[in-house]
C-alpha cells in the first residue's frame, strides 16, 4: 500500500497536469477537467466529506468486491457508474488548475483523516465498510483507470 499512497501523494497530481482541460478521453463523456472535478468527489467519498447512507449492492457480494480492490485488477473500461449521471456534471472551478488544486488539497485530506484515525471505516455505496487500505487500493484503481482514459500508461507494481 506505501507504493499506492506514494504515488497519489507524489506522482498522480503531476501527470493531470499535462492534460490539456479539454481533452477527450478514449472512451466516455468526460473531458479532462471533469475527470479531475470527479476524482476530487471519489476522495471526498473516501474520506468522509461525501457521506453514504446506503449500500446499493448487494450484501452478499461485498466480500468477492473488496478482494478485487486488493487484487492487481484494473477497472474495466467504459465502466457505469449508476450513481452518476450520463452527462458530464457542471465544472465547479473554470479553471483547470484551480480543479487540480483542490484535488491536490483532497488528496491530502484524505491521508489526514486516516492518520488521525486509523481506525476509521466509511461506507461506499458499491463495496460496503471501507478502512484506510481499502479506500487507498479503490481510490490509487480509480486514478489509474482515469489516467488510462486519457491516454496516459502507468506501471505500478506494488512491492
Amino acid at each position: 500500500m506505501q507504493n499506492k499512497k506514494y504515488f497519489l501523494q507524489n506522482e498522480y497530481i503531476s501527470l493531470l497536469k499535462t492534460l490539456e482541460p479539454n481533452a477527450k478521453g478514449l472512451w466516455g463523456l468526460m473531458n479532462a477537467h471533469q475527470m479531475v472535478e470527479h476524482m476530487t468527489y471519489a476522495f471526498q467519498l473516501g474520506d468522509g466529506k461525501v457521506k453514504v447512507d446506503q449500500l446499493i449492492s448487494p450484501e452478499e457480494n461485498i466480500p468477492k468486491f473488496q478482494d478485487w480492490i486488493l487484487t492487481n485488477k484494473a477497472m474495466k473500461i467504459n465502466i457505469q457508474n449508476p450513481l452518476i449521471s450520463s452527462n458530464p456534471q457542471d465544472l465547479k472551478h473554470s479553471n483547470y488548475f484551480d480543479s487540480i488544486e483542490e484535488l491536490e488539497q483532497e488528496i491530502l485530506d484524505f491521508f489526514k483523516v486516516y492518520s488521525s484515525n486509523p481506525n476509521l471505516s466509511l461506507l461506499n455505496p458499491f463495496f460496503g465498510s471501507l478502512n484506510e487500505e481499502l479506500n487507498t487500493n479503490l481510490l490509487f484503481k480509480h486514478s489509474i483507470h482515469h489516467l488510462k482514459q486519457f491516454g496516459i500508461e502507468v506501471d505500478y507494481v506494488e512491492g
